[in-house]
């Protein structure tokens, strides 16, 4: 008898529905056969498949299997294919009804004794499921929480093979899954900035840079406070929408780093890699490519501490992601596309020893070395972050002051309504805030009277900045308008824009 299991596949971020059938003919050797494009995660499931239908008292056949995961073209990874298989199994072997599974999608990884386990990729699977019409999706219990935000698609979760075959048989029904209350999740925020003592303009530069959208590099000493700074960013970012949430949400679950203890995010993301890390594991690859940390950092913050020790290659890859908002992997097998539309905030020394310029601690280093440390980051990295601040020491007074600061809700406020104010400019464009205007956007949002003008010419005499650093200025100036609830940008704006110019060619 011939069976078929609707399964699913993830392929990037998209989920792919996977016909999963099984043939019984006479005969032992070999015992199941896999075809279809399997990789060695699933060709190892002949093994769990035959452990668990056995352990779970149930028969398994003597007889030849053959497995056919379709379509072939598609590569098949990972252990999600072991529940839909020993199912298929099942059905040929007359066990179950052939109509058991009529329109549902099964997934979940086998143990030896029929236990379902945890798998990777839940919420695009439950998603391809629901577009495609499936009513129903049979997943781990560990994972159902992450299917059951789409109200429109029964959720069963699925503890053992056992528990599965007595629900099909209809000896003992499995509840559905309760719809997850997506607005009951709240949206934690670890670091506030009414614990930041001092650094009044440091937080203000941040806030600039919430506001807008632009990417911001921190210039100080070490213990001066950048990292908690950089930490505290997330909680004055607009507040994310459901849209926003399901979007990173699926990037968590393909990469297998959803929390254990939240089935959706609702905070954004905050991603902090080690300046050791590979090329890879930024932007993400592999043999079958996954999501690197500037996709896991999708409608959140990349944070580079110590930008400078991160190799040349990691950091000249985040010129193309910065300007596109996503980051495309081409190996033999296909490309695929992953969304990177993040915020980049860094951090660095002003010199190897951390003391350049610091009025109170000498600095060890040789004019040549802080030139050469100061050149490990690329000028065109560099014009691709709008904010540079300097963070100086933090003085004594302040930091034993026991008054609260302006907290982080606060000042989330004054970012949302800022971010209000550019959704409605922008209405009707693919712009989402001022930094990712282009010149013809700035020509037409942000004319500029005869004061800035003359402002703009003065500083171009004295400053010496670029075509580029020209309209990052004017998009900083729009930014500090917004906040201000100003229509047009005046001087002031763009004055206060002048002062996070590039600090380093100053150090």
């Amino acid at each position: 008898m011939l069976a078929k299991v609707n399964a699913c596949a993830v392929i990037g971020l998209e989920g792919v529905v996977v016909d999963v059938e099984v043939d019984l003919t006479p005969g032992f050797k070999p015992p199941i056969v896999i075809v279809g494009l399997p990789d060695v995660s699933v060709q190892e499931s002949r093994e769990r498949v035959q452990s668990a239908i056995r352990n779970a008292g149930l028969n398994y056949p003597r007889k030849r299997i053959r497995v056919n995961l379709a379509p072939a073209t598609v590569r098949k990874e990972g252990s999600a294919y072991d529940l839909p298989i020993a199912v298929g199994v099942l059905i040929a072997d007359e066990q179950l009804p052939a109509d058991a599974l009529e329109s549902s999608i099964v997934m979940g990884e086998l143990s030896l004794d029929g236990s379902v386990r945890h798998i990777r990729g839940v919420l695009p699977m439950a998603a391809v499921a629901r577009n495609r019409g499936f009513k129903r999706v049979f997943v781990p219990a560990e994972d159902a929480p992450e299917a059951a935000i789409f109200s429109d698609l029964e959720v069963i979760p699925v503890h053992s093979l056992g528990e599965l075959y007595s629900h099909l048989i209809g000896q003992q029904r499995i509840p559905a899954q309760p719809r997850l209350a997506v607005d009951q999740i709240p949206a934690v925020v670890h670091n506030d900035f009414r614990d930041i003592k001092g650094q009044e303009h440091v937080k203000r530069a941040l806030e600039v840079a919430a506001a807008g959208g632009h990417n911001l590099l921190m210039i100080g000493p070490p213990g001066s406070g950048k990292t908690l700074m950089a930490r505290a960013v997330p909680g004055i970012l607009p507040t994310m929408t459901l849209e926003e949430s399901l979007d990173v949400t699926r990037i968590y679950s393909v990469a297998d780093q959803l929390p254990s203890d939240s089935p959706m995010i609702r905070t954004r993301p905050f991603r902090a890699p080690h300046h050791t890390i590979s090329h890879a594991g930024l932007v993400g690859g592999g043999n079958w490519p996954h999501p690197g940390e500037i996709s896991l950092a999708h409608h959140g913050v990349l944070f580079l501490d110590e930008l400078p020790e991160f190799s040349s290659r990691v950091l000249e890859v985040l010129r193309q992601p910065l300007e596109d908002k996503q980051v495309t992997i081409s190996r033999a097998q296909g490309s695929l596309t992953f969304p990177a539309n993040f915020q980049l905030i860094a951090a660095m020394n002003p010199c190897p020893c951390g003391y350049y310029g610091d009025p109170t601690h000498p600095c060890t280093c040789a004019p040549s070395l802080v030139t050469k440390y100061q050149h490990r980051i690329s000028g065109p990295l560099l014009d691709r972050i709008d904010i540079h601040i300097e963070v100086p020491r933090v003085e004594i007074e302040k930091l034993s002051d026991l008054r609260p600061g302006e907290s982080s809700a606060q000042v989330r406020e004054r970012v949302q309504a800022a971010r209000e104010i550019q959704q409605q400019r922008f209405h009707g464009t693919d712009l989402t805030c001022n930094a990712d205007m282009r010149p013809a956007d700035i020509a037409h949002f942000c004319p500029l009277g005869e004061g800035c003008q003359t402002l703009l010419r003065s500083a171009f005499a004295q400053m010496d900045i670029s075509a580029r650093g020209y309209h990052r200025l004017i998009k900083m100036a729009r930014t500090i308008a917004d906040l201000a609830h100003t229509e047009a940008i005046l001087p002031v704006h763009l004055a206060e824009a002048l002062q996070y110019r590039s600090k380093i060619a100053d150090l």
